[in-house]
């Protein structure tokens, strides 16, 4: 998947820049591999333009990086790291000579900036159709005044001054040629490229693109993370018939009986129903489409397998399993006893805690399937946190 629209066909590659120490900071861990919001903050980043298409991302980091961006980015694929050098134009210079892929452009993004969203991208690369570079900047709002040992020597004009962000978008070839001359350093790549008389195009910047840099940066960003998470709900159902056996498996915990569950795996309604609800609540689909019944490998198999797969799905995605409800319809067995047992495995399979966890069960009054003791039924629903589509990962 590209980056949509009109600029679909441009291919990009993204040097990410995280060898910074982050003195200003404070603490003894640097600021792009502490968590934001229960992510590392330089992976917010990477999984923003994996998710739009680039060919590849290079991530410069020190000496010491290269364990914390192995952890930082585990189980994710189209990275790999090099090793910074003494400034960030020659740290840029060794992430643009280790991409291997030919592409239009190349974009190099702070890792300090987490929150870069789909809409970012797009606007960059539609920024380099009229220009060798593309950065997005915001007009100053403030007065600005130049000052000398704590003393104002100057009102400076603000007109015409902006603040620039990234990621910043470059054309593949002016940017190779500006970096040729290793002799020169500036604070960002578009002045190398000014410098050589190239175009650089201004585009709306975004307060989202804020660089954590003090420690109460952090609590901003989370604030606005959290102002563009939204819930969702779904809804799971399952039911199966009895039939001879000595144990049945219900929300993951096996009970004596004189009758079991008939199913092509476990028969666990209660996972059933909740991995449906799971699946439903993040669009993915149900509990059929990612284990078919006709797959002989899922025959017999435990129905943790399933739920577990399931929560895995909306945490890659940014999401967050707010509470999760089953309820189980049956005359027997009794289900209060086994209770908070099955309450304890929910919550250990999904890897939330206990109380974001519910189990009833109800009967039918002798009514119906279930009240004819043919089979047993269960309904559940979830309750997510995701992330808003437009904020890297999504649902």
């Amino acid at each position: 998947m590209r980056c949509g629209g009109k600029h679909a066909r441009m291919r990009f590659s993204v040097i990410l820049a995280a060898a910074g120490a982050g003195l200003r900071l404070g603490g003894n861990t640097p600021k792009q591999w502490l968590l934001l919001a229960g992510r590392p903050v330089a992976r917010w980043s990477l999984e923003a333009f994996l998710s739009c298409g680039a060919e590849e991302v290079v991530v410069v980091v020190n000496p010491d990086g290269q364990a914390e961006a192995s952890q930082a980015f585990a189980s994710l694929s189209g990275w790999r790291t090099v090793t910074g050098g003494a400034t960030r134009s020659d740290s840029v210079r060794r992430g643009v000579a280790a991409l291997s892929k030919p592409v239009d452009a190349i974009l190099i993004h702070d890792a300090a900036r987490p929150l870069v969203a789909r809409r970012h991208i797009e606007t960059l690369l539609a920024g380099l159709e009229s220009a060798e570079g593309a950065v997005p900047a915001l007009p100053l709002t403030d007065t600005i005044k130049r000052a000398k040992n704590g003393v104002v020597t100057e009102t400076v004009p603000r007109d015409d001054l902006h603040r620039v962000q990234t990621p910043q978008a470059f054309r593949a070839d002016a940017l190779r040629a500006a970096l040729s001359d290793t002799s020169r350093n500036a604070t960002d790549e578009a002045a190398l490229i000014e410098a050589d008389g190239g175009r650089i195009a201004l585009v709306p910047g975004d307060p989202m693109l804020m660089k954590l840099t003090f420690p109460e940066d952090f609590p901003m960003a989370e604030r606005l993370i959290a102002s563009t998470r939204f819930v969702r709900v779904g809804h799971g159902f399952d039911a199966h018939r009895w039939g001879p056996g000595e144990s049945v498996w219900l929300c993951g915990v096996e009970m004596a009986h004189a009758q079991t569950l008939i199913g092509h795996s476990d028969a666990d309604a209660g996972l059933h129903a909740l991995t449906d609800a799971i699946l439903g609540a993040a669009g993915l689909g149900d509990i059929g489409d990612h284990f078919p019944p006709s797959d002989v490998q899922w025959k017999g198999a435990a129905s943790d397998i399933f739920l577990r797969h399931a929560a895995n799905l909306v945490r890659e995605c940014g999401g967050e399993i707010l509470n999760v409800d089953v309820t189980l319809i049956c005359e027997l067995p009794r289900i209060k006893p086994h209770r908070e047992a099955m309450r304890a495995r929910i919550a250990e399979i999904l890897s939330i805690a206990v109380d974001r966890v519910s189990v009833k069960a109800t009967t039918t009054e002798g009514m119906g399937f279930t009240g004819r003791a043919e089979g047993l039924a269960a309904q559940a629903t979830a309750t997510l946190s995701c992330p808003n589509a437009d904020l890297g990962p999504h649902l």
